[in-house]
């Protein structure tokens, strides 16, 4: 379930108000609505020295540590799709042609219809080098059975920016790439009323794309960028209810 942006906003706006902080306007909650939650997206891959550093530091057990990276699993779960990938003769690669933002490739199947069998290959993800020397060495060629990789960055006829080119050795019938692709930014739309006021508009709204249980860190981490610190993660929940109330009597 996502998180409703208006919820945030109006929770944001309520506590900024009470702690006489000013006023934060739709542009500009919307570029730091898309900061934090790319910061909290990104979070969930610490990188080797963080993991070491957790583990070292980690006072639960072994069950309670995987469960960590399971309630992380699940918060990537809707993030996680096939990408679209179609071959390029020009470039003798395989181009990304679908509409979002990849952000890590997972598995790679490399399709080959040969006449018996037809293979579906795990294919090895390698750096631009080691591609080059494998498929250069008669030891090492890759195989329909064991094909192998890599990806770079290509200009390709009528784009104008570069794409994600994915080059196969042996060349493949057909791509699939499981991939986890970033969150679409959120946004806050509205209408402007007769005295300048911005009204929501939830039908021009994007809502984050982040799990329900981060609504909290979103509204903390906004804050922060605008001043505001809150220990007591309770406070959000009291502001919350608080300005769904005030916007409950303004419209009676």
């Amino acid at each position: 379930m996502a998180v409703n942006i208006n919820t945030v906003y109006q929770t944001v706006l309520y506590i900024i108000n009470k702690e006489q902080r000013g006023y934060i306007t739709p542009s500009e909650f919307n570029s730091l609505a898309t900061q934090v939650q790319d910061e909290i997206f990104q979070s969930y891959f610490p990188d080797g020295n963080q993991l070491n550093r957790q583990n070292q530091n980690n006072t639960q057990n072994d069950t309670e540590f995987f469960n960590m990276f399971k309630d992380t699993s699940y918060k990537l779960a809707p993030f996680e799709n096939e990408a679209n990938f179609t071959y390029n003769a020009a470039n003798d690669g395989f181009i990304y042609t679908g509409v979002g933002t990849i952000y890590k490739l997972g598995e790679i199947i490399s399709t080959y219809n040969t006449t018996n069998p037809i293979y579906n290959s795990i294919t090895q993800l390698a750096s631009k080098s080691d591609y080059s020397q494998i498929t250069r060495s008669k030891l090492t060629t890759p195989t329909f059975s064991y094909p192998i990789c890599f990806t770079t960055n290509a200009i390709i006829t009528p784009a104008t920016t570069n794409q994600l080119l994915v080059k196969v050795s042996p060349t493949p019938n057909a791509l699939s790439i499981n991939c986890l692709f970033k969150p679409t930014s959120p946004f806050w739309g509205f209408n402007t009323g007769s005295v300048g006021q911005y009204i929501y508009d939830p039908s021009s709204s994007l809502d984050f794309e982040l799990d329900i249980s981060e609504k909290s860190d979103l509204v903390v981490n906004i804050l922060k960028y605008c001043g505001i610190i809150i220990n007591d993660p309770t406070i959000i929940q009291l502001a919350e209810q608080e300005s769904q109330q005030t916007s409950i009597n303004e419209k009676s």
